[in-house]
C-alpha cells in the first residue's frame, strides 16, 4: 500500500496546503493594516479535489405524520447560504482592515491546522501499528 495515495493522506496534504495558504493571506492582511485604501481578502472555504466533481444533491422535507408541522421552504431557519458582509470599519486613510478579527482568523486557522496535524500523526501511529502487528 503506497501511503502517498491513501485517501486520508491526499486528504489531509490538501487541507494542510489550504490552511498553510489561508494563513499566508491573513499575514499579509495584518502587515498591511496601516497601508492606505487596502482591503482584507480571505480565500473560499475549503473544498477537497474529490467534492469538487461530485455532484451534490439537496434532501427535501417531508411530512410523514399528520401532527407534525409542515416543511415551509427548502431550507431549516438559518441555513440560508452566508453572504461576503460589507466593511462595518475603516480607517480615514480607506484602509479596512480591523486587526481583532484578523487575528480571530488567524486564531481559528491555527487551530485548525494543529487538529489536521493530529489526525495525520495518529492515522499514521495506527498504519505503523498495523504494519508491525504480527498476523
Amino acid at each position: 500500500m503506497d501511503l502517498a495515495t491513501a485517501p486520508l493522506f491526499g486528504l489531509m496534504r490538501e487541507r494542510m496546503a489550504w490552511l498553510a495558504q489561508r494563513q499566508r493571506v491573513l499575514a499579509e492582511n495584518i502587515a498591511n493594516a496601516d497601508t492606505p485604501r487596502f482591503r482584507p481578502r480571505d480565500i473560499a472555504p475549503f473544498a477537497p479535489a474529490s467534492d469538487q466533481t461530485t455532484a451534490r444533491t439537496s434532501v427535501a422535507l417531508s411530512l410523514t405524520n399528520a401532527g407534525h408541522i409542515a416543511p415551509e421552504g427548502g431550507q431549516a431557519e438559518g441555513a440560508a447560504e452566508e453572504k461576503a458582509r460589507t466593511v462595518y470599519e475603516a480607517t480615514p486613510t480607506g484602509n479596512a482592515v480591523v486587526l481583532e478579527e484578523q487575528m480571530a482568523k488567524v486564531n481559528e486557522t491555527a487551530i485548525a491546522h494543529r487538529l489536521a496535524a493530529q489526525v495525520y500523526r495518529k492515522y499514521l501511529g495506527l498504519v505503523r501499528m498495523a504494519a508491525s502487528a504480527k498476523g
